[in-house]
C-alpha cells in the first residue's frame, strides 16, 4: 500500500463502510488483491478440498487433472468480478443494484452472509482440528471438548479483532499469511517425498462405471473455491484506483487462483499418501486425521503453525465482507464495527453450538455447496450485465437504498430489476435440484445424469440464457447507458437524516 498514512491505518479502526470509497483514499494495487484472495485460500481448508478426488476413488493424475480444470474455469468465471470494486468504490453486493435493482442488491448481502459464515465455521473447525491434533503428537496435549473449544475460540476472537480493525490491518495479516503458508506447504514437499507414489491408482480406474461421476465431482468441488469468492471480491477491490487496466486487476484473480494450485496439490498428494498407509482414515472421510497419522513427527509443528496462519486468513477475508454489507442493509441501525461485531459473535455461537450440540461440520460443508450454487448464477448476471453496459455504472445512485432515498436510474420497479432477478430465482431453485453429493444431499433431480453432479453448468447456462433473452424482451431504459440519467429524490426520513456527504447532484 502506498498509503502515507499506512503505518497509522493498521492499527486504527477502518471507518468507511460501503459509501463510495473517496478516490484520494484509493491507494490499493492489483498485487494487495492477489495477496488477500490467495491467503484466504492458502489454508487447510483447500487441502482439504484437495484431497476429495482421492475420497472419491480417483488415481493420483484424475486428481491432478480434475483440480487443475476446475481452478482454471473458476477462476476465468471469478476474474471480472474483481472489476466492479474500482468501477464503484464499493462492495459487490451494492454493486449489484446496477443488475438486479437497488432494493434487489439483498440477494448478494444475503448469500454474502450464508457463505462468511459457512467459510468462517469451516475454516475455525478444520485449523482447530489441525492445532490440537498437532499439539497432542508434539506435546501429547489431550484432544478434549475443551482443547477444540479453546481452540475454535481462539481463532474467532483473534480472527474477529482483525476485521473489527478493517481492510489496511488484513491487508497486512495477508502479506504474513501468503509467504508464510506457502513456505509451509513447499516444506510438506520433503516431509511426503519419500512416501509419495505418482502412480497412485485410485479405486475408480478410467473406463470403469462411476468414473466420470467421481471426476466431475471433484472438478466442481475445485471449481467451487474460487467461486466462493465472487461476493467478497469488491470488499477488498475498492480500494483499488479506478484507473487502474482492468486486465492487471482480472490478472491479479486469475493468478492468486493459480496459486491456490500449492495447497490443493499439497492436499492431493498427502491424500494419497494417507489412502496408502492409512486407509481407515479415508474411509472415515478424515483428512486431517490421517495426515496427522502420516506425517514425520518434525512436521507437526509446521502443521500447527498453518492451522494458525490459515485459519486467520480464511477467516478474515470471509468474515470482514459480510460485517461491511450488513452495515449497508441496515445503514442507521449498524456502523461497519457493529455489524462486524454481531456477525461475528453469531458466527462464534454457531461455531460452538454446530460443532458440540448438533455436530454440523458435514452439515455446513453441504450448505457451503448449496449456497455457491445460488451465488454463481448471480455472478452470472452481473458479469454479463457488465459486458453489455460495456463497463458503465452511475456509483452515486447505487447508494439510494443505503442512504434511505428513491429514484435514480437503478430503481427499475420500486427498486426491483425483475429481468436479473427472473433470471436468478430459477436458475438457482434448478441448479439446486441437481445438486448430487452422495450421502449429503441429492436434488430431485440430481440422478438424472447417472449420478453426475451437473448443478454448477445447469445453472451457469441457463442463468446466462435467461438473463439475454428477458433482456432483449424487455429492454432496460437507456437511462442505465447514458451518462444523464433520472434523479433520485430523497425520502422524508432521509431529507432530515441526509449530512453533507450527499452527491451535489441531489441539491
Amino acid at each position: 500500500m502506498n498509503n502515507k498514512n499506512n503505518e497509522q491505518a493498521i492499527t486504527h479502526i477502518e471507518t468507511f463502510g460501503v459509501e463510495q470509497i473517496p478516490d484520494t483514499e484509493r491507494n490499493a494495487k492489483p498485487i494487495d488483491l492477489f495477496r488477500l484472495i490467495f491467503g484466504g485460500a492458502n489454508t487447510f481448508a483447500t487441502a482439504v478440498l484437495g484431497s476429495f478426488p482421492v475420497l472419491f476413488g480417483l488415481s493420483f493424475q484424475a486428481g491432478v487433472w480434475a483440480i487443475l480444470l476446475g481452478v482454471l474455469v473458476g477462476s476465468i468465471i471469478l476474474a471480472p468480478m474483481g472489476l466492479f470494486g474500482p468501477l464503484n468504490g464499493t462492495n459487490n453486493a451494492v454493486s449489484s443494484g446496477a443488475h438486479f435493482g437497488v432494493h434487489g442488491r439483498i440477494v448478494g448481502s444475503f448469500l454474502s452472509l450464508l457463505t462468511a459464515i459457512a467459510f468462517f465455521s469451516l475454516s475455525v473447525w478444520s485449523s482447530g482440528d489441525a492445532l490440537v491434533g498437532g499439539a497432542k503428537r508434539l506435546f501429547g496435549l489431550p484432544e478434549t471438548d475443551l482443547s477444540l473449544g479453546l481452540a475454535y475460540g481462539l481463532f474467532a476472537i483473534l480472527v474477529l479483532t482483525v476485521c473489527i480493525y478493517g481492510f489496511r490491518f488484513m491487508l497486512w495479516v495477508n502479506k504474513i499469511a501468503v509467504w508464510a503458508a506457502s513456505l509451509l506447504f513447499l516444506l510438506g514437499t520433503f516431509a511426503f517425498a519419500g512416501p509419495f507414489d505418482a502412480s497412485f491408482a485410485g479405486s475408480v480406474n478410467l473406463g470403469a462405471e462411476g468414473f466420470w461421476a467421481a471426476f466431475i465431482g471433484a472438478t466442481l468441488l475445485a471449481m467451487s473455491n474460487p467461486v466462493s469468492f465472487g461476493a467478497f471480491l469488491g470488499d477488498w477491490s475498492r480500494y483499488i484506483p479506478r484507473s487502474t487496466p482492468k486486465s492487471r486487476i482480472m490478472l491479479a484473480v486469475v493468478a492468486a487462483q493459480i496459486a491456490t494450485l500449492i495447497p490443493f496439490f499439497f492436499g492431493l498428494v498427502t491424500a494419497t499418501i494417507v489412502a496408502a498407509n492409512a486407509p481407515d482414515y479415508i474411509a472415515a472421510n478424515n483428512y486431517v486425521g490421517g495426515l496427522l497419522a502420516v506425517s514425520p513427527a518434525w512436521f507437526f509443528l509446521p502443521v500447527c503453525l498453518i492451522a494458525v496462519i490459515g485459519g486467520m486468513s480464511t477467516g478474515t477475508t470471509a468474515l470482514y465482507g459480510t460485517g461491511l454489507d450488513m452495515s449497508s442493509v441496515f445503514p442507521r441501525v449498524l456502523s461497519r464495527v457493529k455489524a462486524t461485531l454481531l456477525i461475528g459473535v453469531l458466527s462464534i455461537a454457531f461455531i460452538f453450538i454446530g460443532r458440540f450440540a448438533f455436530n454440523l461440520v458435514q452439515s455446513v460443508s453441504t450448505f457451503a455447496v448449496l449456497i455457491i450454487t445460488c451465488t454463481s448464477p448471480w455472478m452470472v448476471i452481473m458479469i454479463l450485465g457488465l459486458i453489455i453496459r460495456r463497463g458503465f455504472y452511475c456509483p452515486d445512485d447505487l447508494q439510494v437504498f443505503t442512504r434511505g432515498e428513491t429514484g435514480g436510474r437503478y430503481w427499475f420497479t420500486h427498486g426491483w430489476n425483475w429481468r436479473g432477478m427472473g433470471a436468478w430465482i430459477p436458475s438457482a431453485m434448478l441448479g439446486l435440484c441437481f445438486v448430487n453429493l452422495p450421502g449429503q444431499f441429492v436434488g430431485p433431480l440430481g440422478d438424472l445424469a447417472g449420478g453426475i453432479d451437473i448443478s454448477l453448468p445447469v445453472t451457469l447456462g441457463l442463468a446466462s440464457l435467461l438473463y439475454l433473452v428477458l433482456l432483449n424482451m424487455f429492454p432496460e431504459s437507456a437511462d442505465v447507458y447514458a451518462t444523464q440519467g433520472p434523479r433520485w429524490v430523497r425520502s422524508r426520513k432521509a431529507s432530515k437524516q441526509l449530512t453533507s456527504k450527499s452527491s451535489p447532484e441531489a441539491a
